[in-house]
């Protein structure tokens, strides 16, 4: 399953400083069973915008992990809760059909 959602980070803190975190936290957070990776993707013509993408094994796996259980987790989310807004866009579970165009005989065409 994907969670998926938007962050916005507040002026005085920078996407940079946010995806530096993003990955010290992550670093831990994927040690938890069940995770499967995570992305940052910087919003087009807006630099003060990322979408963040998790990726877990199931729904009940991302929900048992315990952000709380690691100091540094728990000072980065703590941080980010004051320097960022963030708008959780939803849970997704795995595609059930991918609609890919018909592979052309000749590139070309």
């Amino acid at each position: 399953m994907k969670f998926v959602f938007e962050v916005r980070v507040k002026p005085g803190y920078s996407v940079e400083e946010y995806a530096d975190a993003w990955v010290r936290a992550s670093e831990i957070i994927q040690s938890t069973p069940g995770a499967r990776g995570t992305y940052l993707h910087r919003k087009i013509g807006d630099p003060d915008c990322v979408l963040a993408i998790a990726h877990w094994d199931s729904k009940a796996a991302r929900d048992a992990k315990d952000d709380r259980r690691d100091e540094t987790v728990r000072s980065i989310l703590e941080k980010h809760t004051r320097t960022c807004e963030i708008r959780v866009i939803g849970e997704f579970e795995e595609p059930e059909w991918q609609v890919l165009p018909e592979p052309r005989e000749n590139p070309a065409d």
